[in-house]
């Protein structure tokens, strides 16, 4: 099951007391102060990972506390500073702040900081003056930041299939891939996106969205999140059905009602199942696409040499 959302608390860690001594000897039973800092406490960092391909490492981990700094001791001593944290996380998880809305877009391997540790607070020594000789009190340490956060993935893929379901997108990802998502001959095989490898191309294969997929009806929402990032999109239309138009139309108006972006990403139109269409009825919807100015394709997965004229297609349009 692929898990692409996550809720956390994460807890930078405090910092370190400062020492409040005063040096002791055999010669002088009471003198000046000698309390070291403290250390700083832990930071929380994140970082993509491009190994990774879900969220399943936070799928029980409900919060992240970082270690706090040590405290300072006596013989001006410093604490330690604790350890920093990185969360590691695929690329294209989408970080929002749920306190603040601040978001941070995870692609690429650079880390990046969430969560500040507390300042070491400073020991006694470092508040000798002319005046007072012997101070004994050190200062707190400081408190590490918490926060609040949602973990969204966005599968970052080069290609997307979309279209409703039963469109014949997953038996196209196992041909034009190494991928093997369950295909079946009734709506809603797919409950998860699948992706699969044209060459060094990643493609993912969207499970079917219908009519309110917008508004999270269905599967919704879930899977448009995962075409947002895409380069372009394959849109499958099946071609047996009464009136392969209206379907587009219908996509095409939930991408809309989803995201700006989505309905000025380039996209391709294949009609599918052409093995089981008659002759005319192919070149009959096909012309009602092109009177719109739409590139079509057609092709079946039963025939090895319109899929490879696709793979053609795929990667000259990708390049």
């Amino acid at each position: 099951m692929l898990i692409d959302t996550a809720r956390l608390v994460i807890k930078a860690g405090n910092g370190g007391n400062g020492g409040s001594t005063l040096s002791r000897t055999a010669q002088t039973a009471k003198g000046g102060p000698d309390g070291g800092n403290g250390g700083n406490g832990g930071s929380i960092w994140v970082q993509g990972q491009r190994n990774l391909n879900d969220l399943r490492l936070f799928q029980y981990k409900k919060k992240i506390t970082a270690e706090d700094g040590v405290a300072g001791s006596k013989n001006n001593m410093y604490g330690h500073n604790a350890p920093d944290v990185i969360m590691s996380v695929p690329f294209g998880t989408l970080i929002t702040d749920l306190t603040t809305g601040e978001t941070i877009d995870i692609v690429d391997d650079i880390k990046k900081l969430l969560c500040v540790g507390g300042k070491g607070g400073r020991g006694n020594v470092e508040f000798k003056t002319a005046t007072n000789q012997t101070p004994t009190n050190g200062e707190k340490g400081g408190i590490g930041q918490t926060k609040k956060i949602l973990l969204n993935l966005r599968l970052i893929a080069e290609v997307g299939l979309v279209g409703l379901p039963n469109a014949g997108k997953s038996s196209l990802l196992r041909v034009l891939t190494n991928a093997t998502p369950a295909v079946g001959n009734y709506p809603f095989t797919t409950l998860e996106v699948n992706i699969g490898m044209l060459g060094t191309h990643p493609i993912a294969d969207i499970p079917g969205l219908i009519e309110g997929a917008s508004l999270g009806k269905g599967l919704g929402t879930k899977f448009l999140k995962h075409i947002e990032k895409t380069k372009i999109l394959v849109h499958c239309v099946d071609i047996t059905q009464e009136n392969p138009i209206a379907s587009y139309d219908m996509i095409r108006n939930e991408f809309a009602q989803f995201s700006k972006e989505l309905p000025i990403r380039p996209e391709i139109i294949l009609l599918t199942k052409l093995d089981i269409a008659e002759p005319g009825v192919v070149k009959k919807h096909t012309q009602l696409f092109e009177e719109r100015g739409l590139k079509v394709y057609t092709c079946s997965i039963y025939d090895a040499k319109s899929i490879e004229d696709f793979k053609k297609v795929l990667l000259t349009t990708i390049s």
